[in-house]
């Protein structure tokens, strides 16, 4: 549970400054500008990229209750990574939205999906496909999962783990259909292959042996039509 809370200091920033020629070096600077969204009011803010990484980068990840404290301002602001922006090439964060929560109040988060166990269809021939790598949830903020298991220890060849089949976890509320796939486990080409070739290499060999089997009893009638020609010509 992201129970962790994280201390991230920031600056206010002037709210047209996004595309102009100040923010852009700022971000050359390390800098990262975001916007801290609130019940009737919207911040315009700038924070610095590696204080901004480390937040998010803990043991709740994306999903850390961040208090964000205004350069300036006493009061923390408790707040969750709604969304971020990276560069498309070097993977630098260019843009950052925080929405403030309250801690006695359910929001709706998007949390990952993680595979466990061992299938038995995998040991089979199968392989096991991941359908669904995100969730939608609702919980208190300090309840978001970090990540939501989906036991795969029964999985079979031919098999799926479905949304319902996931044990509940106290406070957290899913948001999807029931029924949605999260892992199946199909036999591989590579498998169907083998078996094809397999069954092609049985009827081949079955039709041989049905070859050799004619051709034996054809060599008995011809030398028995000889035998019968031959006493023919005694008598």
């Amino acid at each position: 549970m992201s129970s962790e809370r994280v201390i991230l200091e920031v600056s206010a920033r002037e709210s047209d400054q996004i595309g102009s020629r100040r923010v852009r070096r700022l971000r050359r600077e390390g800098f990262v500008p975001g916007v801290l969204y609130g019940k009737g009011h919207t911040r315009a803010i700038l924070v610095k990229e590696r204080a901004l990484r480390t937040a998010l980068t803990g043991p709740s990840g994306l999903h850390a209750i961040v208090d964000v404290v205004i350069e300036g301002q006493k009061s923390p602001h408790h707040a969750v990574l709604k969304q971020y922006q990276q560069h498309p090439i070097r993977g630098t964060l260019t843009h950052v939205d925080f929405h403030e929560v309250r801690l006695d109040q359910p929001i709706q988060a998007t949390v990952a999906v993680q595979l466990v166990g061992e299938a038995p269809g995998a040991k089979e021939g199968g392989v096991v496909q991941q359908v669904t790598r995100e969730l939608r949830v609702e919980a208190l903020p300090t309840e978001i999962p970090e990540h939501i298991d989906a036991d795969v220890s029964s999985l079979e060849v031919g098999g799926t783990i479905r949304l319902e089949e996931l044990p509940a976890i106290e406070g957290v509320a899913y948001l999807d259909d029931p029924e949605t796939v999260l892992a199946t486990c199909a036999i591989s080409r590579a498998a169907i292959e083998l078996e094809e070739a397999d069954a092609e290499a049985e009827a081949e060999a079955e039709a041989t042996g049905e070859g050799e089997d004619g051709e034996g009893a054809t060599d008995a009638d011809a030398d028995e039509a000889s035998s019968e020609d031959a006493e023919s010509d005694a008598e």
